[in-house]
């Protein structure tokens, strides 16, 4: 990334400001602004997260904030109520409060002195939520949003239950706000107070997983804040982004296709980062595109920033798989709008040993192109004209986690052992390359033996020598099949047509590759397995894969302009004072039949050195199983916070346990609190949840 240091205005900041809610309680502010704002106000810029604005994210906020600011706006970066130096409790995620006080803190910006009364929100993550769902609210003074790594469906594209699976970061995600929300303030800002402050926060909270499994399926909960509710309700322009190997990348094309606001997408090949810190790379100059998008929307300027395709993707090429990439070969493609004219849903018919040729419709974009025919190879046997496959426990520990946080190494490897315990589909070696947009269905016709099964679907890029490289997947509980809102069992033997959509992708298979679609009957840890094991058949003559086929002849005008370079302010300065560990590991005990997943996140101990904080942050997470006892599935997350300044020393120590019976989720979970090595705080719960077709 280049360092920019030479910006159009001078910029002010204000390391800490009091913003006073209606109910009396204050959330605390950072404030980079021009210096000559006061006499010639400008346009405020919002970020709100629970994520700590003097430490943690220090370092990334000074990187875009006074970037964005010295080219004319006033940015403000707040911490949500409970977290950082704000007060008040964070009592779970995207609640009525929360966007109450969103809606306060714009009123309050849009009434400075240093503003001229158009604001606008951007974030990624958290802050993409709270800007979308707020903008669904419509304040007076929001204008435009930026957002980016974000989801409009709360319950089925999130971390959540993604097809009606339960995640496992499901709990992995408790258990980083377990330890996120019971961090203490800083002396040095709120004084005195901070004690009491920390007492508030660690006898106010209660580990968000027991709320998430008390609501396994769409229900009031989960509609609150989700914008696939009502996509009219946005009315402001929207800036949307994601990356291939984030977890949120199919809400981009979503709002693209469904919002009746001005709006742009763009997707790259990035996991869950900011597009200017992108990996794997090409990072891109992406604030020189929000500072176009502010400047258009907030200030009025005619920049053109509607002009050309609707969406940018990033084309990725033929990578072999690997756990991590430093870049991704490709190149970018433009939409004109979505869904788009270019793109052709080809269905390619399954019969008893194959896939039929494509049925593209005539004189459809895709017209004409080459026949694929999937045959079924392992884990499969003729059962009545179907093709069955019961996975075993061990299919899943190479599928990487839900979402990429690129620390430590957390995509999926080689598939090829994935695809021992499936139902795998291969299409003969590719005669041409064959481009894919969008996101692929498996529809199925399929019966089970038990009331409760799902089916995990994936497909992969398969080299010449055999080697398998995910490329998309999805998950469905079939007990889902109909209705996230009302589940239904199964009856044993009962066929049902199902479609399972995998997540979106633009994706390249070369010639001389071949493409694979592979089905599980389980997909442990990165969904939870069902109550027991169950035998899936698929009948095959009954079913279809359906690709979102991109011609390689795309008529012209669809390739976007290249983007700038990465830019951004100079990095806040921060000391590391201990080393990092990051650890992901695969373990099987032949003796017990034991298999872990085990990975380990240990930031070390940093200083930022601008607020002399001393901050350590280690998560640990394991996951395991015995055999083929699905009944033996337990996550654990523990996670340590260290915070320190001279004699001022912190810890919190936050650990979950979650395991199951057949009919039940138990939920074990201590906090534990320290001042030095004297325990100033403990609390355990030990709950209990039914599973709910689940």
């Amino acid at each position: 990334m280049r360092e920019v240091t030479a910006l159009p205005h001078a910029i002010k900041e204000e390391e800490h400001v009091w913003i006073p809610m209606p109910d009396g309680v204050r959330l605390s502010a950072r404030i980079w602004r021009p210096a000559s704002a006061e006499e010639e106000p400008v346009p405020g810029v919002l970020e709100y997260i629970p994520y700590r604005k003097r430490d943690l994210t220090s370092v990334r906020d000074s990187i875009h904030h006074p970037y964005i600011a010295g080219h004319g706006y006033a940015c403000v970066r707040v911490d949500l109520r409970g977290t950082g130096d704000s007060e008040g409790v964070l009592a779970d995620e995207y609640l009525e409060r929360e966007q109450a006080d969103a809606e306060a803190v714009i009123d309050w910006i849009a009434a400075q002195p240093w503003c001229d009364g158009n604001v606008g929100m951007m974030g990624i993550s958290w802050g993409a939520f709270a800007a979308l769902q707020v903008a669904a609210r419509r304040p007076e003074h929001l204008k435009a949003i930026v957002i980016a790594s974000f989801t409009d469906d709360r319950f089925a594209d999130d971390m959540h239950y993604m097809g009606g699976c339960l995640l496992s970061d499901n709990l992995a995600e408790a258990g980083t706000m377990f330890a996120h929300g019971t961090c203490p303030p800083d002396p040095e800002i709120v004084g005195e107070r901070w004690r009491e402050m920390w007492t508030e926060r660690l006898e106010g909270t209660r580990p968000w997983v027991l709320r998430w499994l008390e609501h396994q399926r769409r229900d009031d909960y989960w509609r609150h804040a989700s914008v696939c509710q009502d996509y009219a309700a946005v009315a402001c322009p929207v800036l949307a982004s994601s990356g291939w190997a984030d977890g949120y990348s199919n809400a981009v094309t979503r709002l693209l296709a469904r919002l009746e606001v001005p709006r742009k997408g763009l997707i790259g090949p990035w996991s869950h980062k900011f597009p200017h810190l992108g990996e794997p790379g090409p990072a891109i100059g992406y604030l020189q595109e929000v500072v176009r998008w502010w400047d258009h929307w907030l200030k009025g300027v005619d920049n053109g920033v509607m002009d050309g395709p609707m969406l940018r993707a990033w084309m990725q090429d033929s990578v072999p798989p690997s756990t991590s990439y430093e870049e991704r070969p490709g190149r970018w493609v433009g939409e004109p709008e979505l869904p788009s004219p270019n793109v052709d849903v080809r269905a390619y018919p399954l019969s008893e040993n194959r896939i039929e040729p494509s049925q593209a419709p005539p004189g459809s974009a895709a017209g004409g192109g080459p026949a694929t025919e999937l045959h079924a190879e392992t884990g499969a046997e003729a059962a009545g004209g179907g093709l069955t496959v019961r996975s075993p426990l061990s299919v899943g520990q190479f599928a990487g986690k839900w979402a990429s946080y690129n620390a430590p190494p957390d995509l999926p490897y080689d598939q090829r052992e994935e695809d021992g315990g499936s139902l795998v589909f291969n299409t003969p070696v590719l005669a041409e390359r064959t481009e894919i947009l969008g996101a692929p269905v498996v529809e199925l016709s399929v019966s089970a033996d038990r009331p409760v099964a799902m089916v995990a679907a994936r497909l992969s890029d398969v080299a010449p020598d055999g080697r398998a490289t995910r490329v998309t997947y999805g998950l469905l509980n079939l007990t889902h099949r109909d209705s996230h809102d009302n589940p239904e069992p199964l009856e044993p033997g009962r066929r049902y047509r199902v479609r399972v959509q995998l997540n979106g992708v633009a994706q390249a298979f070369p010639a001389g590759h071949r493409i694979r679609l592979s089905l599980s009957s389980s997909y442990w840890p990165l969904a939870w397995p069902p109550p027991e094991p169950a035998l899936l058949t698929v009948y095959p003559h009954e079913s279809a894969l359906l690709l979102p086929v991109r011609p390689l002849d795309a008529p012209q005008g669809t390739e976007p302009e290249p983007f700038g370079a990465p830019e951004g302010t100079p990095r806040a300065s921060a000391t590391r004072l201990e080393p990092d560990e990051h650890r992901w590991e695969v373990r099987r005990d032949l003796v017990d039949y034991r298999s872990a997943l085990e990975i380990v996140k240990d930031n070390g101990t940093v200083r930022y050195d601008d607020v002399g904080m001393e901050v350590g942050r280690r998560a640990y997470e394991e996951y395991e199983s015995f055999a083929d006892d699905f009944t033996s599935a337990r996550g654990e997350s523990t996670w340590t916070m260290r915070f320190g300044r001279g004699d001022w020393q912190t810890t919190t120590v936050t650990r979950t346990v979650l395991s199951c019976t057949a009919e039940e989720f138990l939920v074990h979970a201590t906090l534990d609190a320290y001042e030095g090595d004297r325990r100033v705080f403990s609390r355990e719960w030990s709950e209990t949840c039914p599973r709910d077709l689940l």
